[in-house]
């Protein structure tokens, strides 16, 4: 398995504001789903950071989102370990796959590769 990214998660009303704050620091919007908003660096376009209203097709809102080259073996291997999978593993109409999984700590992982 390889991660491809790793991108935190902000739940925010401010979308609009948080892209100029941000943008003072040097990100630019790369997507704009209305209820999901993600910022990169030029320079490094894996760093990047998200802030969302509410998930659209899940009952939580993730705290970090984790690319990787497969889910689906991802998915596997952590229903195996027993880890509670809070989303399954579905296809999205924005061209990801993906689960959401809550880690020790309480937080919700979104795990997800572009299809």
């Amino acid at each position: 398995m390889t991660v491809r990214r790793v991108v935190p998660v902000l739940r925010s009303e401010q979308a609009d504001e948080s892209r100029e704050f941000y943008g003072l620091l040097g990100f630019e919007e790369v997507m704009n789903h209305g209820w999901i908003t993600t910022l990169a660096a030029p320079s490094a376009p894996a760093a990047q950071i998200s802030f969302m209203t509410a998930d659209r097709t899940a009952p939580v809102t993730p705290d970090l989102s984790v690319e990787v080259d497969d889910v689906d073996a991802v998915h596997a291997l952590v229903r195996d370990s027993g880890a509670e999978i809070v989303h399954p593993l579905q296809d999205e109409e924005w061209g990801v796959r993906r689960f959401f999984v809550r880690d020790p700590g309480g937080r919700v992982i979104n795990v997800l590769s572009h299809r």
